[in-house]
């Protein structure tokens, strides 16, 4: 089915069916509950769980498949909501031809860095990119204040043109007359789910995206990306020449972290420099990582982790745990709150570096690779695995695993 195998075929309607009935895996706990606080189904963190997952998968066909380890990725993050807030500002709050837009500048913005950054590798590469990254931030922060306006961000005006939309066509951003922020809610045995037009369109996109790479993974020029990552001067030795599969993958890199900054200016179309700070391309490597780098399902499974730690633990202030360990003597409340403090609130990231580094250090395949572990402890072994006196070939693993 669409060009895949029957084990890719399974493997995506899985991913169709966790995105579909994402409102109901993230609000696990009833309204009213002491594990509400845990709940993260709400339309905003939804919508970036989806958006920040699009980001990551583009970041890993980059870095996954060809260990090309890039800082500048917000840049073209930026680049894309610029371009989109500009669409919606000139031509229609329709999001189409604004996502468009910010593919396209995003994927041009990208062929320039990269054309300039992949005659360098290793830390050189990084190194380049973070440069290109902190300059575009300067640049749109300060230089360039007529297209970006500054500090104070591009933002949507009543009086601003947009000559593709009617007198009664919507002052919001919507897909055809679809409004972004409509939602419903359903609540079901005390648990209360809302399902937001936002949020499904991003997971459709987001879907068809994870399709795309999984094909990419699976293609010819794949495979080549991988040998790039494998022995990038055993590669050339043979006379292939490695830089037009690099460049092709850090411009479709580019043009996935467009499209995500495209998707972040239709959630709320106000587009500022701070999409493009060095802390943004750090996240989504981050969140490669923690997730798996070159595995298909990883960067997303990382995107989620890390924006749920952010929503969830970032809300947790001394206020809420004073009412968690209320019922401990004074003095012990007191030192678990202190103790506490620090990992939660304005400290989350503590928190999150914690985490990374835990994974890092006794998970190098990231959450897919604990995954694996789980899933190994619960499958019995055949008799006799193992004994294979004739040393017959073995299968090739399979990379969405």
């Amino acid at each position: 089915m669409l060009g895949l195998n029957k084990r890719d075929t399974k493997f995506l309607i899985i991913v169709i069916l966790l995105t579909a009935f994402t409102p109901f895996l993230m609000q696990p706990f009833p309204e009213g509950s002491a594990m509400a606080q845990f709940n993260g189904g709400y339309p905003d963190l939804m919508q970036r769980v989806a958006i920040f997952g699009i980001f990551a998968i583009g970041f890993n066909i980059l870095f996954g498949l060809t260990g090309y380890l890039s800082f500048g990725h917000a840049a073209f993050l930026g680049v894309g909501s610029y371009s989109a807030v500009w669409m919606m500002k000139l031509l229609s709050m329709n999001i189409i031809p604004g996502i468009i837009l910010a593919m396209i500048m995003s994927g041009l913005f990208a062929l320039l860095i990269g054309w300039i950054s992949l005659r360098r590798s290793g830390i050189y590469f990084s190194i380049l990119t973070l440069a290109f990254a902190q300059m575009s931030y300067n640049l749109a922060y300060s230089v360039l204040t007529p297209l970006t306006n500054g500090e104070t961000g591009l933002q949507i005006r009543p009086n601003d043109p947009r000559i593709l939309d009617g007198d009664t066509a919507s002052p919001y951003t919507n897909l055809f007359g679809l409004d972004m922020s409509a939602s419903y809610k359903w609540e079901v045995f005390g648990h209360q789910f809302t399902f937001n037009t936002g949020f499904y369109v991003c997971a459709v996109i987001a879907v068809i995206a994870f399709y795309i790479s999984l094909r990419i993974f699976r293609s010819p020029f794949g495979m080549m990306l991988r040998a790039v990552k494998s022995n990038q001067q055993r590669m050339s030795y043979t006379g292939l020449n490695p830089r037009p599969y690099t460049l092709a993958a850090f411009v479709i890199s580019g043009m996935y972290a467009g499209l995500a900054g495209g998707l972040l200016a239709s959630m709320d179309p106000l587009a500022g420099a701070e999409r493009m700070q060095w802390t943004v391309g750090g996240e989504v490597v981050i969140m490669t990582i923690l997730g798996g780098a070159g595995t298909l399902l990883g960067p997303v499974l990382g995107a989620g982790a890390i924006k749920y730690l952010e929503n969830i633990f970032s809300k947790i202030n001394d206020t809420v745990l004073h009412g968690w360990f209320s019922a401990l003597p004074d003095g012990m409340e007191d030192f678990l709150v202190t103790i506490i403090h620090p990992f939660v609130g304005k400290g989350w990231h503590l928190t999150l570096g914690l985490l990374f580094m835990l994974v890092v250090t006794f998970l190098p395949g990231g959450l897919v690779e604990g995954g694996k572990r789980i899933m190994g402890l619960f499958k019995r072994k055949p008799k006799g695995d193992g004994d294979d006196p004739e040393h017959h070939p073995q299968s090739t693993p399979h990379v969405a695993e």
